[in-house]
């Protein structure tokens, strides 16, 4: 049995208020656990918007060890909204808070004489502000929210709840900040990466540097080269990075899947075909050869062409001129070939499916792309990239990744390589999208496993957020989505109501 002065302590505001920090710090503590910094102050932001009910939010920070480094997020805001915001940074609101070190709290900018003579304040009718700077001598950032989600301005509570957070974020972005500069300073693909165009491929691992210290090497020599590899490591946006960076940049790069047609058409589909020299071509027809005229044509599954395409294909890495099926002049090439094959080539040859003298023309200069069992340090990198391109594809809002889904995507195995986890964080979003999930759980990536193993991760928040939307749900079907009615059994203002049913994505049911 609990005493009476330990009930009368948990009631006082002092106990509530230690309480709120604490579980505010432990949730910030856990956000510290983050190895990346974007995601960090996208999950930090969303932390505190939510805790004060914020419309709007954004974040800034600044590395004090390297001037020119800077880190933002927004929340809520349009790009131009963004825009003036930063523009704040010098002059108006979040430059006093920078200036005093202290909260800026105001219920209507507009009507606020320090504020509102400003063109930013009267253009964008800015009412309720609340903004804090992160961190002291000097400042680190700067946290700016606007707008409430209910009719009350910010309060009392609402600014305690921006300096702890202020004051509790400043050593953990510190701490980030100095480990995104020790792995910078570490990071093998950083010289490449100065040195070569490599937009689309994702990663930092040793495996992926030696990647690219081959592809320094072969992309400026314009000969042919052989990209060798599991299925679904990337080899054909490897022979993109290949051209992007050759001498060829600038015309076509064509890309051919040797695999997707039958023997029949793979000639007149690589060399063209002129009217007549088969049951199909009724017009003369070119290839995919002369639609990478003085660019780059990739091959993939290269060990898949007939032996008569083979032939054909030795031809023109010897003398750069081929037939066009039903041609008897030979047509000039001037094309630069790269041939992609998950197939061992040296067994296909000994099998006799494979041309020797073709293998020793492709095979220049070999390249072989790592698995993604051999870059394991490169998969949380990817598992975020890959969901947020799917969410900006698909129009979807971006969920962050879970600890436990992240854990599990990293233990998994992946035979399918990068295609396979591409896929995979893609249909993960989409899951957590339709469920209205703020986060991506262990089930949405891996759909068989049993969601009620991971129960004990899940957050309090989460678990509160699942019942708010269940319990509000199940009153508007009660009265019939009479919304006055609803409002008034859950004690909620209609403007909350609706902000409510359109913060979990609710639709009247059929």
């Amino acid at each position: 049995m609990r005493r009476p002065w330990l009930r009368q302590q948990a009631r006082s505001p002092d106990f509530e208020r230690v309480v709120r920090e604490r579980d505010l710090y432990r949730r910030l503590l856990d956000l510290g656990g983050e190895p990346h910094i974007e995601p960090f102050l996208e999950q930090a932001l969303a932390l505190i918007v939510e805790i004060v009910g914020a419309k709007q939010g954004y974040l800034e920070l600044h590395d004090p060890r390297d001037p020119s480094a800077e880190w933002s997020i927004a929340s809520g805001f349009s790009d131009a909204e963004v825009e003036r915001v930063r523009a704040s940074i010098s002059r108006g609101i979040i430059a006093e808070a920078l200036a005093t070190g202290r909260v800026v709290e105001t219920p209507s900018a507009l009507l606020d004489v320090r504020f509102s003579g400003r063109d930013s304040v009267q253009g964008a009718r800015i009412e309720q502000v609340l903004c804090a700077p992160v961190g002291s001598d000097p400042p680190l950032g700067a946290l700016y929210l606007q707008g409430r989600s209910c009719e009350e301005p910010f309060g009392e509570d609402d600014r305690a709840c921006a300096e702890i957070f202020t004051r509790h974020l400043a050593p953990l972005a510190d701490a980030a900040l100095l480990r995104l500069a020790t792995r910078t300073a570490d990071d093998p693909t950083r010289p490449y990466r100065e040195r070569l165009a490599l937009a689309g491929i994702v990663g930092h691992s040793a495996a992926l540097a030696s990647l690219f210290r081959e592809l320094a090497l072969v992309a400026p020599i314009d000969v042919s080269v052989l990209l060798t590899g599991e299925s679904g490591t990337g080899k054909s946006r490897v022979a993109r990075v290949i051209h992007e960076n050759g001498p060829r940049a600038q015309h076509p790069f064509v890309e051919l899947n040797c695999a997707a047609f039958p023997d029949e058409l793979i000639e007149s589909e690589l060399f063209g075909a002129l009217p007549g020299s088969h049951s199909t071509a009724r017009e003369r027809r070119p290839g995919k050869v002369a639609a990478a005229e003085k660019g780059t044509l990739l091959l993939d599954d290269v060990g898949e062409l007939s032996a008569a395409a083979q032939a054909k294909l030795l031809q023109l890495l010897q003398s750069k001129t081929y037939y066009p099926l039903g041609a008897n002049e030979p047509v000039r090439a001037d094309v630069r070939l790269i041939a992609a094959t998950n197939a061992d080539l040296d067994v296909a040859v000994a099998d006799g499916r494979f041309r020797e003298d073709l293998l020793y023309r492709l095979r220049v200069l070999p390249v072989r792309v790592p698995s993604l069992a051999e870059r394991r340090v490169d998969v949380a990198e990817l598992a975020r990239h890959f969901s947020a391109e799917a969410c900006e594809r698909h129009g979807l809002a971006l969920p962050e990744l879970s600890a436990p889904a992240l854990r599990a995507v990293e233990s998994a195995e992946w035979p399918g390589n990068v295609r396979q986890l591409a896929h995979a964080m893609e249909a993960a979003a989409i899951r957590a999208n339709g469920e209205g999930a703020r986060r991506i759980e262990r089930w949405h990536v891996f759909p068989e496993s049993d969601p009620s193993a991971e129960q004990d991760a899940e957050s309090f928040q989460e678990a509160t957020r699942r019942f708010q939307r269940d319990h509000l749900r199940a009153v508007l079907d009660e009265t019939g989505w009479n919304v006055t009615e609803t409002a008034r059994r859950l004690d909620l203002s209609r403007s909350h109501l609706y902000n409510l049913i359109n913060a979990f994505g609710l639709r009247r049911r059929d």
